[in-house]
This record gives C-alpha cells, sequence and structure tokens, in this order.
C-alpha cells in the first residue's frame, strides 16, 4: 500500500474565515517504510498570518511575498497524492483547508479539480490514538513521548518536519512488534517501538531444517493418552476428530 503523510500549517483557523495554506509538507511511505520521497513547498497566501498562528510555526509574512500560489503547484500536489492514503493527524482540520484552497481554485478559474476525498483515502491517527488510548493526551508531542520518537527538532511547528515525525509515530502506533532480534532489548529483555527494527527473514538457500519423528514408546504413551481422553469425553477427543479428517464448526 502507498501512504502520504501529509501535514500542512496555515495562517490561522478555521477555514471557514478565510484562512489559507501557507506550507505543505509530504513524505512516502511504502510497505511501511518511508521511501525517501517527499513533497514540500511554502505558500503565499493572498493574506496576512495571524500572531498566534507565527508564534506557532514562525513563518513570517515577508518570508513568504516571493513564495508560489496553490493553483501554481496545484498539478504537482495533486500528482504526488493522487491514488494514495493520506495519513493525517487531526485530518478534518488539514484535509478542510485542501478542500476550501481546491474550492476557491475552482471558483476564481472555473476549473473542476476534484476535493481530496475524490482522489485519496484519509486515515486521521488522531481518531486512532484516541481509540487506543482514551482519556490520554494524544497531540503529537505526547505521542512521540508515548512511543520513544524523538521530536528534538520540534522547536516550532513545520509541515515537513511534523510529517516525518507523524510517520515515525504511526508506524511505531501500528506496527507491534516489528523486529523478531533481541540485539536491541536491554538486559531485562525488554523493548520499546523505537529500539525496532526491520524483521531479520532467514536466506532462502539455507540448510533445512531436521525432522525427528517420534519413538514407539512414545507414540504408544500418546495412544494411551487419548484413549483417556476419549474415554473422559464420552466418545472422540478433539483429536481423534482432526487425525479422522472430520471439520470442527
Amino acid at each position: 500500500m502507498r501512504q502520504v503523510v501529509l501535514d500542512t500549517e496555515t495562517t490561522g483557523m478555521p477555514a471557514s474565515d478565510g484562512h489559507r495554506i501557507i506550507e505543505i509538507g509530504c513524505v512516502e511511505v511504502i510497505g511501511r517504510r518511508l521511501t525517501g520521497r517527499h513533497y514540500h513547498v511554502y505558500l503565499q497566501p493572498d493574506r496576512e498570518v495571524d500572531e498566534g498562528a507565527f508564534q506557532v510555526h514562525g513563518i513570517s509574512n515577508e518570508f513568504l511575498a516571493d513564495k508560489p500560489r496553490f493553483g501554481d503547484v496545484v498539478a504537482e500536489f495533486v500528482e504526488f497524492v493522487k491514488g494514495a492514503e493520506l495519513v493525517i493527524h487531526n485530518a478534518d482540520f488539514d484535509v478542510g483547508f485542501l478542500n476550501a484552497e481546491f474550492e476557491r481554485l475552482n471558483r476564481a478559474k472555473g476549473t473542476s479539480h476534484p476535493l481530496v476525498e475524490d482522489i485519496c483515502g484519509v486515515l486521521d491517527t488522531l481518531k486512532m490514538a484516541r481509540e487506543r488510548h482514551p482519556g490520554q493526551r494524544n497531540n503529537l508531542d505526547a505521542l512521540c513521548k508515548r512511543y520513544g520518537v524523538d521530536n528534538s527538532g520540534r522547536d516550532l511547528h513545520g509541515a515537513l518536519l511534523d510529517a516525518e515525525i507523524l510517520a515515525d509515530v504511526y508506524l511505531a502506533m501500528t506496527g507491534g512488534q516489528t523486529s523478531l532480534s533481541l540485539a536491541n532489548q536491554g538486559a531485562e529483555g525488554g523493548g520499546d517501538a523505537a529500539s525496532a527494527t526491520a524483521i531479520r527473514r532467514l536466506a532462502a538457500g539455507r540448510a533445512p531444517l531436521p525432522v525427528v519423528q517420534a519413538s514407539s514408546a512414545e507414540l504408544e504413551a500418546h495412544e494411551q493418552w487419548l484413549a483417556k481422553l476419549d474415554k473422559a469425553s464420552g466418545g472422540s477427543s478433539v483429536w481423534r476428530q482432526l487425525e479422522g479428517g472430520e471439520t470442527l464448526n
């Protein structure tokens, strides 16, 4: 499955008040592995960034003055995300802003760009986290701490950095045991999502494992035990039924 972990930064909120996207960050995940491909762009929003939003992400009006507008990059953005499952923390926020940009572009240029849900699936990691950890804090920083994901560089929010961090959190949150090796475990045998590594697979050309057959004495002891089970159950034990090829419902 191809997934795209996505985050946005905006001039403020909500989108219904005319606030705009100023940054989009995406990272690609295929088969639960980060591929190294990403999409990242800053956007000129044609409006001022609210002071409260600036305090969160640190992106100034002056910095955005010479950046492209959403309409300038929409084709390359759609090309990157189409057909993928978008993985987003609090998806209603980001999808709402993206759809507002599509709708604004359609009105202004008479185009018919589809909405996010028409070109992508959407998975909301905030909803997933709330189901797994009810009654706890489930923002991205809290999840990083819970799953051992390094977010030490996250002094301010940034779309690409947050997408990269969310990808690590999502893989840790959904991966269970991702390693069959004990190399990363401590003396007590413990491990965590941060230390898990890829599953080690045996070489295809390895020598086959030996098959040890039961001895005649072991077979006789087994038969005696089954006879006890038959007597206790008043009929054929489950083992007898399986040996006879019966289907158990």
